[in-house]
């Protein structure tokens, strides 16, 4: 069977989150499915008429969830939602950069669930009136797997262009076979030509209804067996439902524990912006030591300074006692040889006298 060229899917929303899956075993812990931020798209099948979320991390698809009406997207806080997919058999976890973008995917969620609710319901009302209990056939199940991820959605991861999808399944095919209105032959001012250009395509059309067909039967009883798998997980889901709920009680703690978190944090950025202020005032500190260094030195210098000068002081200090002293025993040297002239000097005025008595006394003699 060819893929059919028609079908064109293309992003109709993207933003940008981190992925999680629930972890198979535990059914409690969130496994990461990304190293990093990537691109989510909600995406919309026009042949088929339904809505898928997608996202890639490199090639790899690690979300491929077509939306159906009884899912539901659950924020589980700020920046945190969620949603169960019974066909892929997991959980979902988106964790986006702000409380808004979480808004947006949550409204745009319910707007295109809301929209494939309306889609099925139109569905059914055109399978009501057009088939019949003589014409009903398992070609008129569709079929609830999730089409796989082509390479050409590779090309969304952060780009958000569009993109034709190359997969189709059986049931797919079936419907875009009979979406065409066969012409009324009456009255027709086409060409005999263009009729058997039309018959022709109608027997190729045929032939590609009939080896759906054909496909769809053998799948029906794999559909029902997977249908009951998706009653069983439906039930579990449940389970888990009530087991979240009975785990609610949990959030308090976690609550408690945020606000513990909030206030440690408020004190350490107490501590931090004290021990900034304490900084700026011991650099203040430092460089005030370093000009009270810097006025020490020139302080030292003149000190030294003083110490040299005070030493040439002292020298000459020394000198001059040296010489004083020296000066002073040369005057009393001088001093004892002018007293010694002071006696010969006396001595000899004395005689003097004497001489002048004695001519005195002669002069009177005479």
């Amino acid at each position: 069977m060819g893929s059919n060229s028609g079908n064109q899917e293309q992003p109709i929303y993207s933003t940008r989150a981190h992925v999680f899956q629930i972890d198979p075993n535990t059914k409690k812990n969130w496994m990461p499915t990304s190293k990093h931020a990537v691109t989510v798209s909600y995406f919309y099948d026009s042949t088929r008429n339904v809505y898928r979320i997608i996202s890639l991390d490199g090639s790899k698809a690690i979300i491929n969830s077509t939306i159906t009406p009884n899912m539901t997207f659950t924020k589980t806080s700020h920046k945190f939602g969620q949603w169960a997919d019974s066909r892929a058999n997991t959980v979902y976890g988106l964790g986006f950069s702000s409380e808004h973008h979480l808004a947006k995917f949550a409204e745009k969620f319910a707007e295109y669930k809301e929209a494939a609710r309306m889609a099925k319901e139109k569905s059914l009302e055109k399978m009501e009136l057009a088939s019949s209990p003589s014409q009903e056939s398992p070609a008129d199940i569709h079929s609830p797997l999730t089409p796989p991820v082509t390479a050409d959605l590779c090309r969304i991861n952060g780009t958000g262009d569009d993109v034709t999808l190359s997969d189709v399944s059986p049931n797919s095919m079936l419907q875009s076979d009979l979406s065409p209105t066969t012409p009324t032959l009456a009255h027709s001012p086409a060409t005999n030509k263009h009729w058997e250009a039309e018959l022709a395509a109608l027997k190729s059309n045929n032939a590609k209804l009939t080896a759906a067909l054909l496909e769809s039967t053998a799948n029906v009883k794999q559909w029902k067996q997977q249908l009951a798998a998706y009653q069983d997980e439906a039930e579990r889901l449940h389970k888990r439902v009530s087991e979240l709920e009975s785990q609610s009680s949990q959030t308090n703690v976690i609550k408690s524990q945020k606000t513990e978190l909030n206030q440690t944090i408020e004190e350490l950025e107490c501590t931090l912006k004290a021990k900034e202020e304490e900084m700026v005032r011991l650099k203040e500190e430092v460089e005030n030591a370093k000009q009270l260094q810097t006025q020490k030195d020139e302080l030292t210098k003149k000190l030294e300074d003083t110490d040299l000068r005070n030493k040439e002081l002292e020298e000459q200090l020394a000198d001059l006692e040296q010489r004083l002293e020296s000066s002073q025993v040369d005057q009393e040297s001088l001093r004892k040889n002018l007293k010694t002239l002071l006696e010969i000097l006396d001595g000899k005025i004395f005689e003097l006298t004497e001489l002048r008595d004695n001519l005195a006394k002669l002069i009177e003699d005479s």
